[in-house]
């Protein structure tokens, strides 16, 4: 996509590979052997933050996202089906293009979930499975940005990603504070809640 001439991380995909890299190696092997014979560090004020940050930027995606292909999908002809990707420069167009980038982005910043797991000495939720997912998803959108980008099976899947990352990273937030620990009465329909985000992503691919 000419468009995207420029942008960070878009020139190719080794630099994406790169980043992937050396996550995976600093969660497998570099990070649990540098905290070795070091003390758990306390991270509470600084992962406040970062579930803050991540719950925001969630909310800003949506937004996006929605007001395009729900809100406003007849003057903009965007929807969640096999519709023709917009190539050209028009305005929702371009803003599709910041979104998507922007999702593929965000992907980085959740790279964090493991590292704070790995200086807070909390190995056993570093699974096969976590890293894989970590590891694979923005590898796999560079792809999708970088030739579909605004393209409706791409976008419904970072809505439903960013929903339940709200729900996700709310419950982060809360579970932080012992005080908050009486509101969090939802745990139990989390696991629900991402199940039904990958039934409706897997319906909407076999349209």
């Amino acid at each position: 996509d000419p468009r995207l001439e420029g942008w960070p991380l878009m020139s190719s995909p080794f630099p994406t590979t790169i980043i992937i890299g050396t996550y995976i190696y600093f969660v497998t092997h570099l990070g649990p052997k540098l905290m070795e014979n070091k003390k758990p560090f306390e991270l509470r004020q600084i992962m406040t933050l970062y579930n803050f940050s991540v719950v925001t930027l969630s909310l800003y995606m949506i937004y996006e996202v929605s007001s395009t292909f729900i809100c406003n999908r007849w003057a903009t002809g965007y929807s969640f089906w096999c519709n023709i990707i917009d190539y050209s420069r028009s305005p929702t167009a371009l803003r599709m293009v910041r979104t998507c980038w922007l999702y593929y982005f965000s992907k980085f910043i959740e790279l964090l979930d493991t590292i704070f797991f790995v200086l807070r000495k909390k190995n056993n939720q570093v699974t096969f499975l976590h890293v894989f997912h970590h590891s694979i998803i923005p590898w796999t959108w560079w792809f999708g940005v970088k030739f579909a980008a605004g393209s409706g099976l791409g976008m419904f899947h970072a809505l439903l990603n960013c929903i339940v990352h709200v729900v996700m990273y709310t419950y982060g937030i809360c579970s932080l504070g012992p005080a908050y620990h009486k509101y969090l009465w939802w745990k139990k329909y989390m696991t629900t809640i991402q199940l039904v985000s990958n039934f409706l992503f897997d319906l909407n691919i076999y349209q």
